[in-house]
């Protein structure tokens, strides 16, 4: 019998789902509900950090013996903040106000653990710089990907390379998990 703790990811992300198995974790997934990801009030790594720490808590608190990850990823082009988009009309205005221009991903992970008292949280950011795009190459690109689910209304791993002109810092991160900070704190806590 093993002393390693369940693998809880406290996220309803793809992505990060996926990023979690091509490390070769073994995980189940549970939704955080009621976890209320803000937006405002702090700067971009502190507010995706919180956000992070409010879904694996909330998490941790239902499976109090599992390690529990949560994740939040917030997009900030100077001092604005883009989340989630409400709808496609959202998701237009967000892409054409980043097109042509350098922004930063912030993404906050929480790994939480409360029957050994551990928790440790960390923010990651890379910068990103967008082509110049027309809003006819942006509706083309929604035919390809689905928006709404995605910080900054992108996705990199979905046909980025027709939307991004580079990237300065960790892919992984701007897909929702910065994997090579995770897997280094998942070693001192596993």
């Amino acid at each position: 019998m093993s002393d390693k703790p369940q693998i809880i990811l406290a996220s309803g992300s793809p992505r990060r789902e996926q990023l979690l198995r091509e490390m070769g974790l073994r995980f189940i997934v549970v939704r955080p509900d009621n976890v209320e990801e803000a937006l405002t009030g702090a700067a971009p790594e502190v507010l995706a950090s919180q956000n992070a720490q409010r879904k694996a808590r909330a998490v941790a608190k239902q499976h109090p013996t599992a390690l529990v990850i949560g994740a939040d990823t917030v997009v900030a082009l100077g001092g604005k903040l883009f989340g989630k988009p409400r709808d496609k009309t959202d998701a237009v205005a967000m892409l054409t106000e980043l097109a042509g221009r350098q922004h930063d991903v912030f993404t906050g992970v929480c790994v939480t653990h409360r029957v050994r008292n551990v928790e440790a949280t960390f923010c990651d950011c890379t910068k990103v710089w967008m082509k110049p795009l027309t809003r006819d190459e942006i509706c083309a690109y929604y035919g390809k990907i689905d928006p709404l689910d995605k910080a900054g209304a992108y996705a990199a791993q979905e046909h980025g390379d027709t939307i991004i002109e580079r990237i300065d810092g960790s892919f992984s991160n701007v897909m929702g998990l910065p994997v090579e900070r995770l897997r280094v704190v998942l070693e001192k806590l596993l």
